[in-house]
């Protein structure tokens, strides 16, 4: 009896909504650190595991979903509406980030913030790749040496060419070629499924990091810190509604499709996926809107719409683009452009992977910030200003997973058409 009690002590905290208490953790690091000030720095350490914790799995992460990303996607079955649908998603994710990037100018949020203070990189002048030395940078001399010193983008360069090669080895006519790239394949296929259950332990301890490294910037910054998460969320909504009415709307009228018959059609899946932040969890609603409500062919949706839940995260890339440059601006070192278009390169290769990571956005914003030298280290304004944007993540995860399967539906919808596979009849 007594060992079930003591299994039992902590279950109002595991079987509590995780969002719930990472907000929680936020709110409350914010309230002890306005009224403890200074005295609560002991907690400091708390905070800097998490940020040890989330180091440690970034690398394994990328490599291991990389390869089973790209090897999921069958050469022999990737035609002409594979390759659509793959241009169509990486195009949108990159005019994604650009619209982050967009909203992250205008608003500047994190300005005036001066995270520069906290930390051991306090002073610290970081360097700043440029944009020909990072394109330079992708093709790794040593893939192994990237991944063990933890370089991001040569990495996911190895990931995706490795899991490419590994698709080919899987459809050989050779039995045991193919036997071998399924062995292969199915390790790096139980390794992300390990790593699945490793990011969901690190993020039970989130709520505990995040509120030590929230009481320790409002200890030192004070009631001045409420307000750019304020304008985070503004930016990053404001960059999904335009995303929505300009690249998904202006391509659907372009090709004479009503937007507001899309709207009406798809609004289940949009609810959904606000609803349940889950892209993979919405496919089954996002497959019964495209073929019952908007037309599309069995033969399109059901390979767009799985891949597009699996490397299609327009709503994610705005949120990426929003919270570099709030991140750049809290710690006074704004992005210039080479950064900026770094941050659109590495948004829309990370997107391939990292999708059905649990807390995905977080995740990439992890190496978007690596990939622009400003890594996320311990102790550092970095780190401070990761943990408040991590604090808001429950509330910025509801629009981007709506975008993230607009952006689904409305690839499947154009390829569909293109392909004269859209019943007409459903958008008059």
């Amino acid at each position: 009896m007594a060992k079930g009690k003591n299994e039992g002590m902590f279950d109002w905290y595991f079987k509590t909504n995780l969002l719930l208490r990472i907000l929680a953790g936020l709110v409350l690091g914010a309230i002890v650190g306005l009224v403890a000030g200074e005295s609560i720095l002991w907690v400091a350490p708390l905070g800097d595991i998490f940020v040890r914790l989330l180091k440690m799995i970034v690398m394994p992460v990328i490599l291991t979903t990389l390869v089973v990303g790209a090897a999921s996607i069958s050469p022999a079955e990737l035609g002409k509406v594979g390759i659509k649908i793959v241009l169509f998603y990486l195009f949108t994710s990159a005019l994604a980030v650009a619209v982050g990037l967009l909203m992250g100018n205008i608003f500047k949020p994190g300005l005036g913030l001066d995270l520069g203070v906290i930390g051991e990189a306090a002073g610290r002048v970081l360097e700043r790749p440029s944009l020909s030395q990072t394109i330079l940078n992708i093709v790794p001399k040593n893939p192994f040496g990237a991944l063990s010193g933890g370089n991001v983008l040569p990495t996911i360069f190895f990931a995706i060419i490795f899991g490419i090669g590994l698709s080919y080895l899987k459809i050989s006519s050779d039995e045991r070629i193919r036997k071998a790239g399924d062995t292969v394949y199915n390790l790096f296929d139980g390794a992300a499924e390990v790593m699945y259950i490793i990011v969901r332990w690190v993020l039970q301890y989130a709520p505990i990091g995040v509120f030590a490294l929230l009481a320790v910037v409002f200890a030192k910054q004070g009631a001045a810190a409420m307000g750019p998460l304020g304008i985070v969320t503004v930016a990053a909504f404001l960059g999904y509604i335009l995303h929505v009415l300009i690249v998904y709307g202006g391509l659907l009228s372009f090709n004479k499709l009503s937007f507001r018959s899309f709207l009406k059609g798809g609004r289940e899946a949009m609810v959904t996926a606000f609803v349940t932040r889950s892209s993979s969890g919405t496919l089954p609603v996002t497959m019964k809107c495209a073929g019952e409500n908007l037309g599309v062919s069995r033969n399109v949706y059901s390979f767009t719409l799985p891949l597009g839940a699996t490397i299609n995260m327009d709503g994610t890339a705005i949120y990426q683009g929003v919270c570099a440059l709030f991140i750049g601006f809290a710690i006074g070192l704004p992005l210039n452009l080479g950064q900026q278009m770094t941050v659109i390169l590495t948004a829309v290769l990370a997107s391939i992977g990292t999708a059905g990571v649990p807390g995905a956005g977080a995740i990439m914003l992890l190496l978007v910030m690596d990939s622009i030298g400003l890594p996320i280290e311990a102790g550092s304004p970095v780190a401070a200003a990761y943990a408040m944007i991590l604090g808001i993540d429950a509330i910025l995860d509801m629009g981007r997973t709506c975008i993230n399967v607009t952006g689904d539906m409305t690839g499947t919808i154009l390829v569909a058409k293109s392909e004269k596979l859209l019943d007409m009849a459903k958008w008059k």
